[in-house]
């Protein structure tokens, strides 16, 4: 009986990536991460795990969208998703399942003694790209502005100023929240988890 006593409970999560595949089914065992996507299927050991990156993916059908991306010492990586397709016209956020899994990897790795470097948001590269690609907007809508002020187009002036209200929520929320960024295993970043 005690030997019961010491296992973990397994945690399960899955979602379905499109509306005509297979679900990606996980499960935290105490052997490691267990997956199943299509055909595929493996077993991977906590320690085995290279990395995780997590970042902030809004999709037209769901603006709430976090992607973990993990990698095996083999190079082989696999991708889980906080949303799922349910219907043609509906994909459902799985919050709290979602937030639950990754929190309970990151604390089993953990537990292991895994090495997995942590990474959070995108690649500084793309980071900046984007960085650069919202300076412009922001230099292009101001001027835009200065000259509807100046010609008296103030209905052009309100448009243009909604218009950068609308970008810079939408824009910016996703430059704010995949800010490049390591972290810990203790410490997860919370603007990447639902």
């Amino acid at each position: 009986m005690t030997g019961l006593a010491n296992k973990a409970v397994d945690v399960r999560y899955a979602y379905k990536a499109s509306l005509i595949g297979a679900a990606h089914q996980f499960e935290l065992t105490d052997e490691g991460l267990s997956w199943q996507i299509g055909g595929r299927a493996a077993v991977w050991p906590y320690g085995d795990i290279a990395a995780i990156r997590l970042s902030y993916r809004p999709v037209s059908m769901q603006s709430r969208r976090f992607r973990a991306d993990i990698e095996h010492a083999n190079r082989q990586r696999i991708a889980i998703l906080s949303t799922s397709w349910q219907t043609v016209a509906l994909v459902a956020p799985q919050d709290k399942d979602y937030r639950a899994f990754i929190t309970q990897l990151h604390q089993r790795m953990e537990k292991a003694g895994a090495r997995a470097r942590l990474i959070g948001g995108i690649g500084p590269k793309l980071y900046a790209v984007g960085i650069a690609f919202l300076a412009l907007v922001a230099i292009a809508i101001s001027g835009l502005l200065v000259r509807a002020l100046a010609t008296g187009a103030f209905a052009g002036a309100l448009f243009l100023v909604g218009f950068a209200v609308l970008f810079a929520w939408q824009v910016g929320g996703f430059i704010r929240r995949n800010r490049p960024r390591t972290y810990t295993f203790d410490r997860l970043p919370q603007a990447l988890l639902p």
